[in-house]
């Protein structure tokens, strides 16, 4: 198995047919179909299947070319930042839940540093998949938070990962809503007031369990719920639906959110936000620095 194999199955399953793949790729399509024919005898899967128009990836190939994406992206990285040398920028990435304060930090920290080049990533994504980016180094430092009902899953999670959790700091249940909600006025509010309204979530995507969602109260059994999987969309939905959110007044002050109300929340349950990093990992000067203005925003 080499790299140019994986790059090839990557290429056509994108293209969904050998021609353009071929094209593409700059190789002859016998040669292309005698490559993929030769890495599939020695995986024992079949990868595609040809069809009338094409080809089409198989359940095992599938599976397999989603470890081919994420070592070809780990290849190029190497490739990157040890061969090509002319194009070798000062680097750094995070991963991290839908944290405004987050970005926030990292906004500071790529301000401090005012470089004239670089090449950093910022992640707002789902749970597993913060865990996962730290896990194949894909970024430096995660942040997430854990609830009081997930803590001890995710001890055990970050321990198999050979990751460490840090804590920075907690807070109490709120409720966000916007600052003309019809329930807005009150000094406290419960679930219960709430359950004509519609509910924020942040998608998980496969990972449906309570314990991967961001929010407080996971396993409360609310009447109406809305998924979404960023926070403008989020807030925009509580803007124009009197919808709410279950949070620990971490928003910030972006997207809007100078329309929006946190009021506390009768059920209490704390959220801990904290950073992720690998065991043992030697932190670069930026996620150092990064770290530190998260702190700051305590």
């Amino acid at each position: 198995m080499t790299i140019l194999q994986l790059k090839y199955v990557i290429a056509i399953d994108e293209e969904c047919s050998m021609r353009k793949a071929a094209d593409r790729l700059y190789v002859s399509q016998p040669g292309l179909s005698s490559a993929v024919r030769d890495l599939e005898n020695e995986l024992g899967i079949q990868i595609f299947q040809r069809v009338h128009n094409g080809v089409v990836t198989t359940v095992a190939g599938g599976a397999f070319i989603a470890y081919a994406r994420s070592a070809v992206e780990q290849f190029e990285k190497i490739e990157d930042k040890y061969i090509n040398a002319k194009v070798d920028k000062p680097t750094f990435s995070v991963s991290m839940q839908h944290y405004t304060v987050a970005v926030n930090a990292f906004i500071d920290t790529v301000k401090e540093y005012d470089l004239e080049e670089y090449q950093f990533s910022v992640r707002e994504t789902q749970t597993s998949e913060v865990i996962d980016d730290l896990k194949s180094l894909r970024s430096e430092v995660g942040v997430i938070a854990l609830s009081e009902f997930n803590r001890n899953m995710f001890k055990k999670i970050f321990a198999d990962a050979s990751l460490e959790f840090h804590e920075l700091f907690t807070r109490e249940t709120y409720v966000y809503l916007r600052k003309d909600h019809p329930l807005a006025d009150r000094d406290e509010i419960s679930l219960e007031d709430l359950q004509d309204y519609p509910c924020m979530v942040f998608d998980q995507g496969d990972n449906t369990s309570f314990y991967y969602r961001e929010e407080a109260l996971a396993t409360y059994d609310y009447k109406k719920v809305i998924s979404t999987n960023e926070r403008a969309t989020s807030v925009e939905l509580m803007l124009g639906l009197n919808g709410y959110a279950v949070g620990a007044a971490m928003l910030g002050e972006s997207l809007n959110t100078s329309e929006i109300h946190h009021i506390k929340l009768k059920e209490e349950e704390t959220l801990t936000l904290g950073y992720i990093i690998r065991k043992g990992s030697d932190l670069s000067d930026m996620a150092q620095t990064f770290i530190e203005k998260l702190k700051q925003y305590n």
